[in-house]
């Protein structure tokens, strides 16, 4: 199969898993209503909203195992590659069994403490649920490993559509669970058996696609390196952390609620079509890192300038939409309840061009499992921008934070995308320049 047609079906792939989350946040609201109730039902939101905050707690151990795996083994180096996977199989259990531990910890503190009893919930009952949701998160660590057996045979479209259908899967089952009239425990037990049944599956019929891993070992070394490479991708939901939530702060801290409404809600409109940028991203990157474990420089190089490009050309249909549609849907979804200057308007159009740039070429940094630059770029760009909205913000008020905000995907482009093509042994000016 060709690459632009794995690229294509990788990239479809990539839209239906999105239709997960959308149906995860809403088909299943009515009948969360129905069954519970808005206030037990606001309960169980507070509770499952636990587990979404830990969903770092795998220390990025199995990115940089499933990086190493697909590079090594393309690469020829199969020994290398089976120890790499037996090692970082390794460290996942172990980050698996000591945030169960963990859990069980904070749970029984809560429990002694009283802090649960306020709660609409069954204390005994949320101690159950969260152990079982918790356990949960954590099983589900291990699909980044298994997930390498997918990239590595060209099968990453199969591997993604796998994880969609087993959202599914958990939609349907919650849904049958909440007519019966069952509580929190039953549903968050029903939820982790299905990921325990889906990820012994998903692991037999990924290994299955490999049939002639050697037998691998662990290694003390290979441990040290997937551990740092594991902290460093763990910078990806620290940046973001800082960038997002320390804008929100600043707006709220300096200007007030009024102006985080409006300042949250434009963001959001205006960011919608960076999920044009996030579907490229995903579609490319399985391919990209095979071409650079076969050592196939020259298709690497072309498929991140097609990526580029293609971004690049999807930002300006963006920003031509939002300036035709952007106000008029703007007004309507906010019930003209809110006023935005133009300028904020214009500044968030144009960091969308810059995010394009950057945040595609970023994919390269995963592709080749050297995720330490790209760690310090992003944290030295998220705290400037957030410094730089404070600071403005006196001044120029809701303008200024914007002028920060937009700040780092500039800040980003000049520092993310010419190494990311040194990577690939490219100029960035190739990206424009040449015609392949």
């Amino acid at each position: 199969m060709s690459t632009r047609k794995n690229i294509i079906l990788n990239g479809i792939a990539s839209v239906f898993a999105k239709t997960v989350r959308i149906a995860d946040q809403l088909l299943l609201v009515p009948f969360f209503l129905t069954a519970w109730g808005s206030a037990y039902y606001g309960e169980w939101l507070t509770l499952s909203a636990i587990p979404s905050i830990l969903a770092f707690a795998d220390l990025g151990f199995g990115t940089a195992t499933s990086n190493a795996f697909v590079l090594n083994y393309r690469g020829g180096k199969k020994q290398l590659s089976a120890d790499y996977y037996v090692t970082g199989l390794r460290l996942v259990s172990g980050s698996v069994v000591i945030g169960i531990l963990l859990t069980a910890i904070i749970m029984g503190v809560a429990w002694f403490s009283g802090l649960l009893d306020k709660s609409l919930i069954n204390p005994n009952d949320a101690i159950l649920a969260m152990l079982f949701l918790m356990t949960s998160r954590f099983v589900s660590f291990y699909n980044q490993v298994y997930e390498a057996f997918y990239r590595t045979t060209h099968h990453a479209a199969r591997a993604t559509n796998l994880i969609t259908v087993e959202g599914f899967l958990r939609i349907g089952i919650s849904i049958f669970v909440l007519m019966l009239g069952n509580g929190v425990v039953a549903l968050s037990l029903a939820q982790l058996l299905i990921i325990i049944i889906f990820n012994i599956a998903y692991a037999l019929y990924g290994r299955s696609m490999i049939k002639d891993l050697p037998k691998g070992r662990w290694d003390r070394n290979i441990a040290g390196e997937t551990v740092k490479k594991g902290l460093a991708f763990l910078a990806n939901p620290l940046w973001q952390a800082i960038y997002y939530q320390g804008s929100t702060f600043v707006v709220r801290a300096m200007l007030g609620p009024s102006a985080v409404a409006v300042f949250n809600t434009v963001r959001t409109l205006c960011r919608s079509i960076n999920q044009v940028f996030n579907i490229v991203s995903l579609a490319v990157f399985p391919e990209l890192q095979i071409a650079v474990g076969d050592s196939n420089m020259p298709l690497a190089r072309k498929i991140l300038r097609k990526s580029m490009r293609l971004v690049l050309v999807s930002s300006i249909i963006g920003i031509v939409g939002l300036l035709i549609f952007g106000k008029p849907v703007y007004n309507w979804w906010t019930k003209n309840m809110l006023e935005v200057p133009d300028l904020i308007w214009y500044m968030f159009m144009a960091g969308l061009l810059f995010n394009a740039l950057w945040f595609t070429s970023s994919v390269v940094y995963k592709a080749v499992n050297q995720p330490y630059r790209f760690a310090m770029f992003s944290l030295i760009s998220a705290v400037v921008s957030v410094a730089l909205s404070y600071f403005l913000s006196y001044p120029l008020g809701l303008v200024g934070v914007s002028i920060g905000y937009v700040f780092l995907d500039v800040l980003m482009t000049i520092l993310v995308m010419p190494y990311a093509c040194k990577l690939l042994g490219m100029s960035w000016r190739e990206v424009f320049a040449n015609h392949n």
